[in-house]
């Protein structure tokens, strides 16, 4: 029998309760549950073959999708947020939706992530949906020069600049104007982030192809699924490559892209 983590924030009364209501019900079926909230910081790292679960909204998910891929191990995810193109479960179906993944019931989706490493080595973090060179001072832009598989592209003094992957392309790439990219296409998205007289179209490359930003005239902050991760100087830059490994996606609901979009959408603008 495989081991089960529910991922959840302790000031998220909702995911507090489903995740003891869903503890007693599996623990009486012989489930071995344990319970991880984000706010108590790091732990014990989990194995291979529990099944991690998310509840709560994306952030919650891409913080449980952290734990899944150093471990190499599932992650299923429950909505209990407004907008969430990651998440499909429903609260009501998760006591059964953990019994049929146990159970080799669900499909598994391979998702591409990103690996994000500075020249200087002192820099080296995962991240599932996009990672952001930013502004590091109100009022002020960053210019940042990118270059795709070695080659130099261009130049934008812009609030920043991402690189997202499929599954992230819903999120911040969205908001900024970038496309909308079915997760299971292997490929990464290059967005401006409201660029200053230059080209604000997103370009859209394959996965094996490292993505470079640089840091000219001034500094930048980099961000990757929504944390703080570090500075650049003037002259420094990140690549951005292809994580050799991924995250493994348990899908509980075998809607197409259309409907999951329009179910998303509709749901964050009500």
């Amino acid at each position: 029998m495989r081991d089960v983590l529910l991922v959840a924030y302790r000031s998220r009364g909702d995911a507090v309760e489903l995740a003891r209501t869903a503890t007693l019900d599996l623990e009486a079926t012989g489930v071995s549950v344990e319970t991880r909230f984000i706010e108590d910081g790091a732990s014990d790292p989990v194995s291979s073959s529990t099944l991690v679960v998310s509840l709560g909204g994306d952030g919650t998910f891409l913080r449980a999708a952290r734990l899944a891929h150093e471990a190499d191990a599932e992650i299923l995810g429950v909505n209990l947020g407004r907008v969430g193109f990651l998440l499909s479960l429903p609260p009501e179906l998760l006591n059964s939706e953990i019994r049929r993944a146990i159970g080799g019931e669900l499909p598994i989706e391979n998702r591409v992530a990103l690996r994000v490493t500075s020249i200087d080595g002192t820099i080296d973090v995962f991240c599932l949906n996009e990672v952001v060179v930013e502004r590091s001072h109100i009022g002020h832009m960053v210019r940042v020069r990118t270059y795709i598989d070695g080659d130099e592209f261009l130049t934008y003094s812009a609030d920043g600049v991402m690189v997202a992957t499929a599954t992230g392309s819903t999120g911040y790439n969205f908001s900024a104007g970038g496309p909308v990219i079915s997760p299971d296409l292997g490929v990464l998205v290059l967005t401006p982030i409201a660029p200053h007289f230059t080209i604000d179209r997103s370009i859209v490359v394959g996965s094996n192809q490292p993505i470079r930003l640089e840091t000219i005239d001034g500094d930048g902050a980099i961000v990757a699924d929504g944390m703080l991760v570090g500075q650049l100087g003037a002259g420094d830059s990140i690549e951005v490559t292809n994580d050799p490994r991924g995250v493994k996606v348990i899908v509980t609901e075998q809607l197409g892209l259309g409907s999951r979009l329009r179910q998303s959408l509709r749901e964050g603008h009500a």
